[in-house]
């Protein structure tokens, strides 16, 4: 059976990131709309990732 860390992502560079290196955190994974520059919900998730980042929180845009 598959889970979330045998998957692999295309981050905005081209380069891929392997959800493996996540493994033992606390994920948020959120789609923005981060190409037409309309992203108020950015002071939102830096303020959680700011409060819980030492506790684990990585958030994945």
């Amino acid at each position: 059976m598959s889970n979330i860390y045998d998957l692999s992502v295309t981050k905005r560079d081209g380069s891929t990131q392997s959800l493996k290196d996540f493994e033992g955190k606390v994920l948020l994974i959120v789609n923005t709309a981060t190409g037409c520059g309309f992203t108020p919900q950015y002071k939102g998730l830096e303020e959680l990732y700011e409060k819980y980042h030492d506790k684990g929180l990585e958030i994945l845009d």
